[in-house]
């Protein structure tokens, strides 16, 4: 079986290149199969290693994709760095540098600016983006923020993901605007809408031109993992570099 991919629908500059990974087409086997990517979920670390080489010779990559040790915190790792790779963001300004995130509900979010010279991967679950984990991406770029733009991937949506009103009153003490993300459950509880969050975030911090935000984890089993659905699960892998 043929990997399959999700090309970002941005108009991005020629020479930046992305994709984000499904779970058909690698060796893992349930309740990972098959392509997961991620070494700290109890797969099989042979089939990881064999999966990670089968996504590297399906999209031609020039190097090896940066895979960072995301624990939720808002820390963006400046690439190329081998050294602690404790980050939940990366970004690089350099050719042939790919920058990846891994997730399983998490919304991957990449950047680039419209010249083609600086790029990032996030990985913003709902601590992420109530911790500032997009502002702390876009320090990073040099360039203006009207001058850049952005990409969601898969992620859990909104009818599918159920918080308490604890996770609802920290948004709402950072930004009022964030009301607009949340939709009532049942008493105390709240639907969020993790990409809705993220819009409202970038188009505060300057950043307009937003794309993606199309494809719901937990409700495409057969194309994506989901930590929601099934804990024991893989992750995929939302990668982007310039050539």
């Amino acid at each position: 079986m043929t990997l399959e991919f999700i090309r970002p629908d941005w108009p991005a500059p020629k020479n930046i290149h992305a994709a984000t990974t499904t779970r058909t087409g690698g060796k893992s086997l349930a309740p990972f199969c098959s392509l997961n990517l991620a070494d700290h979920v109890g797969d099989n670390l042979d089939a990881v290693l064999q999966n990670r080489l089968l996504l590297k010779q399906s999209l031609n990559l020039p190097s090896e994709p940066n895979w960072l040790t995301q624990t939720h915190s808002t820390r963006v790792l400046q690439l190329p760095n081998n050294q602690n790779r404790d980050a939940d963001a990366s970004f690089t300004k350099e050719k042939n540098v790919i920058c990846s995130v891994l997730t399983a509900d998490c919304l991957p979010i990449l950047l680039c600016d419209n010249a083609g010279t600086e790029i990032a991967a996030v990985h913003a679950g709902w601590r992420g983006l109530a911790d500032g984990i997009i502002g702390n991406a876009l320090k990073n770029f040099a360039t203006s923020p009207k001058e850049l733009m952005a990409w969601f991937g898969p992620a859990i949506c909104r009818h599918k993901f159920e918080i308490d009103d604890s996770v609802r009153r920290v948004f709402m003490h950072n930004n009022i605007e964030s009301a607009e993300a949340f939709v009532p459950s049942k008493p105390d509880h709240w639907f969020l809408d993790l990409v809705q969050i993220a819009r409202i975030q970038l188009k505060m911090l300057g950043v307009t031109h937003i794309y993606g935000g199309k494809y719901c984890t937990y409700s495409d089993a057969d194309r994506f993992f989901s930590y929601r659905r099934h804990p024991e699960t893989g992750r995929i892998a939302t990668l982007i570099w310039m050539s």
